[in-house]
């Protein structure tokens, strides 16, 4: 990945509280309510304040995530971002702030969730999804999250920050190729297009291209933390899981893992190539002042979140956030206590048995 120039100049610490220590890079995953895990683990980096945030890369829900904390510092700092973050994962929960005919519309096609399993009405909404698209069941192109993203973010103020850099991923429908968005072009538009599943919601258009959910092809993208930030240490925040002990033999449990895997894709690729790069600099093959010596790390949810189906991305009661929120907080704590000291040194992920 050769993205360092010798004798560059110092960077830009990015988003960094008194207590600020070291530098890192923040790679958030998409997938839906699952998010709110991404929220809790987020919650705890902010609390400890131990790490300066450089630059965010984020699909989908990891890119709400993304900008919403980035707007909530400018507010008022790592409490305004805390506090950024939390208001909008309670907007857009079953019980928040918008309604009327969006709650209705989202009511219809996916059904009450109860406490287990998938509700009914998803069920019938992705068999009737195989014979009409959204074009003919929301013509009207509703989406409640517009309304909360609208609200809740002054994409102005965010555009205008030059002390961090953001990177939203999206699929471009018509090339096939992945779209990356960066800060000083964003607008509620581009977040809509990194979380816009096809088969729920038309294609988001902008400036006459027409976008998909960016974890098709990026999810998520961490090509340009290569290149654009330069401090070296990489944390990814992963709520996909990419392996599964137990064959899916039931249709539903089959097109959860489909989804999965695709949703993965992308970011095993990315792994692959950063463990090639940095095996290259560590025999000597190639310069370091010229290569960037990626140092990764990763949170993940572990069995707890694994444990919950594919389905469950869409279920957005209150309790169940708040649920994958704790369960990113104790992540991301147990995460700074044991592997803290080694950010700025080594990498705490072995990619070779991540992605072999």
């Amino acid at each position: 990945m050769s993205g360092r120039q010798p004798g560059s100049a110092a960077p830009v610490l990015g988003l960094a509280g008194p207590k600020a220590q070291k530098t890192v890079s923040l790679a958030l995953q998409g997938g839906g309510a699952h998010g709110a895990f991404t929220w809790g683990v987020l919650d705890a980096v902010l609390e400890d304040g131990r790490l300066a945030i450089e630059a965010l890369t984020g699909t989908s829900a990891g890119a709400m995530n993304a900008v919403v904390l980035v707007e909530g510092w400018l507010e008022g700092g790592a409490d305004g971002a805390r506090a950024q973050l939390e208001a909008f994962w309670r907007a857009v929960s079953v019980d928040g702030k918008y309604g009327g005919s969006e709650r209705s519309l989202l009511d219809t096609m996916l059904g009450a969730w109860g406490h287990n399993g998938t509700p009914p009405g998803m069920i019938f909404f992705e068999m009737f999804s195989k014979v009409a698209s959204p074009y003919d069941v929301n013509p009207l192109n509703i989406n409640p999250l517009r309304g909360v993203i609208a609200d809740l973010i002054d994409f102005e103020k965010v555009r205008a920050c030059h002390a961090v850099k953001l990177f939203i991923a999206a699929t471009n429908v018509r090339t096939g190729k992945i779209a990356l968005f960066e800060r000083d072009e964003l607008t509620a538009d581009h977040l809509m297009a990194s979380a816009c599943l096809p088969m729920v919601f038309q294609a988001v258009e902008i400036k006459g291209e027409a976008y998909w959910d960016g974890g098709f092809m990026g999810n998520p993208a961490l090509f340009p933390l290569f290149y654009q930030a330069h401090c070296d240490d990489i944390l990814l925040v992963q709520i996909n899981p990419l392996q599964r002990r137990e064959l899916p033999t039931r249709a539903r449990e089959i097109q959860d893992r489909l989804n999965e895997i695709t949703f993965n894709a992308s970011l095993l690729r990315e792994l692959r190539a950063i463990d090639f790069v940095n095996r290259l600099v560590d025999s000597g093959k190639l310069p370091r002042a010229e290569y960037k010596r990626v140092l990764m790390h990763r949170i993940d949810g572990g069995p707890p979140l694994a444990e919950l189906t594919s389905s469950s991305r869409m279920n957005a009661d209150w309790s169940f956030l708040l649920r994958l929120r704790d369960m990113g907080r104790a992540a991301g704590k147990r995460w700074l206590k044991r592997n803290y000291d080694a950010v700025g040194k080594t990498e705490t992920i072995d990619l070779r048995e991540a992605f072999s």
